[in-house]
């Protein structure tokens, strides 16, 4: 990733591209499909523990209470995705967040829950139920 190149700071988040101007904008179910991904508990914990800066698996477990092979089948999910990039150190292997628009959303959420937890908690409809 870094070939030759100064080591960069390993708590850094990077941002991604930017979205192309082709005036495009993403589907609603390409943006369904990104909610989904952070609606999974696990997913989302797993980027909360990330929003400090990079962990080791060893840490996430720690942190989250997931199993390992939770932390780490979630993780090669949210690397896959692009929402988490991974940096080997010696022999163990350190995530972070991919991108500043990852925390920022995940700050957004905090705000929106600070004036609406209340009314989200009482629904019923987020919990799968009819």
């Amino acid at each position: 990733m870094h070939h030759g190149a100064a080591r960069a700071d390993p708590q850094a988040v990077h941002p991604l591209p930017a979205v192309p101007t082709t005036g495009a904008v993403p589907s609603l179910a390409l943006k369904a499909k990104l909610f989904r991904g952070f609606a999974d508990p696990s997913r989302l914990a797993l980027l909360e523990a990330l929003r400090a800066g990079a962990r080791s698996v060893s840490e996430l477990v720690e942190r989250t209470g997931l199993t390992q092979p939770n932390v780490s089948n979630h993780l090669a999910c949210l690397l896959g995705c692009g929402l988490v990039e991974r940096e080997a150190r010696g022999r163990f292997a350190f995530y972070r967040l991919a991108d500043a628009r990852v925390e920022a959303l995940l700050a957004g959420a905090d705000a929106i829950l600070g004036v609406v937890a209340e009314g989200v908690s009482a629904c019923s409809r987020y919990d799968g139920a009819s």
